[in-house]
């Protein structure tokens, strides 16, 4: 446990706290992980107990209580003390729910739910991309102007590069936005060469598995590159993952927001930081996704077979098209 961790974000422990903990991790990693598992339940009580610390920075008046909040939620937003206070809640949830099958549906419900509204609110982006582009060939090869506005009253004016380049920005809303919709629907392609020759038990330990030990570390590793990607094109001076939290907090005094507005072209799209707040988005859900599936595969193995799409929520295709499906699968 770091010193300036205990003397930054976090108050200062009671002295007993300090020693236990200290004391632990003097005997490994093993010690290390117990520690840390402790100190999460402190963390999650003064994240509860004192939002101010770390959210003061939403009422933006840029004084220097603001700037520091904001180091300060940066620093912890891929820290170690995220990790352990996130894992202990799902060890909570995780436990509750195998004591209770019912609150665990209710979980899943919930996720899978958050997952196909998402999806199948910015599956529109996809109409938007087509009519743009439509619009746009008009635009330059028929009428052949330089700009387009659009808006009433408050006309936004860009030329017609910036509306080519932004098509890329329809595209990551797709990715980014839909894919864990296309997980819960089914459509993500997959590798039945073991899967689909075991029993139904067996299936869903692979799906346990795959949850845990694939989904979950992919997303954590992206999130941790993601998160420091993003904010170093927010604000400068630029953040980064090897800073400690005294380091930033120190580097609050010259904070300021430093939007990142540079296109690939003079004309061209010039908002790409939204790329990067996509992908922190699409990690999030992706674990949220990772903790549904491993909710709904440990159910399912619980419940046995008559279980398998309880509570799903899938697209319902026209009839030929639903034929068609399953003579491919």
């Amino acid at each position: 446990m770091e010193q300036d961790v205990l003397t930054g974000f976090w108050p200062v422990y009671d002295t007993w706290l300090i020693q236990k903990i200290t004391a632990l991790e003097a005997f490994g990693a093993l010690g290390w992980l117990f520690g840390n598992l402790i100190e999460a339940f402190y963390n999650i009580i003064f994240v509860i107990t004192h939002p101010a610390s770390w959210l003061d920075w939403l009422t933006w008046a840029n004084t220097t209580e603001d700037k520091e909040s904001l180091m300060r939620f940066i620093y912890y937003g891929a820290s170690v003390e995220l990790f352990f206070a996130v894992f202990v809640l799902f060890l909570i949830v995780t436990g509750v729910g195998m004591l209770r099958n019912h609150f665990m549906w209710g979980c899943v419900r919930v996720l899978e739910g958050v997952a196909n509204k998402v999806g199948r609110f910015f599956a529109w982006a996809g109409l938007l991309m087509v009519l743009q582009q439509i619009v746009i060939i008009f635009m330059q090869r028929v009428f052949a102007v330089a700009e387009i506005s659009l808006g009433f009253g408050a006309v936004f004016t860009k030329d017609v590069s910036w509306w080519a380049e932004e098509l890329k920005f329809y595209n990551a809303l797709i990715v980014c936005m839909c894919a864990t919709y296309t997980f819960v629907q089914g459509g993500h392609v997959r590798v039945d060469l073991v899967y689909s020759a075991v029993s139904h038990g067996k299936k869903r330990i692979i799906d346990m598995f795959g949850s845990l030990f694939f989904m979950v570390p992919a997303a954590v590793l992206t999130w941790m590159y993601g998160w420091f990607f993003m904010w170093r094109h927010l604000v400068v001076p630029n953040p980064s993952a090897s800073d400690s939290l005294e380091r930033l907090v120190n580097k609050a005094r010259a904070l300021r927001w430093n939007v990142e507005t540079i296109g690939f072209s003079p004309n061209g799209f010039n908002a790409y930081f939204m790329f990067k707040v996509l992908l922190v988005t699409f990690t999030l859900m992706v674990m949220l996704q990772a903790v549904a599936f491993f909710f709904r595969s440990y159910l399912e193995w619980k419940e046995g077979p008559d279980s398998v799409g309880k509570y799903h929520d899938k697209d319902v295709m026209g009839d030929a098209q639903a034929e068609l499906a399953a003579e491919i699968h």
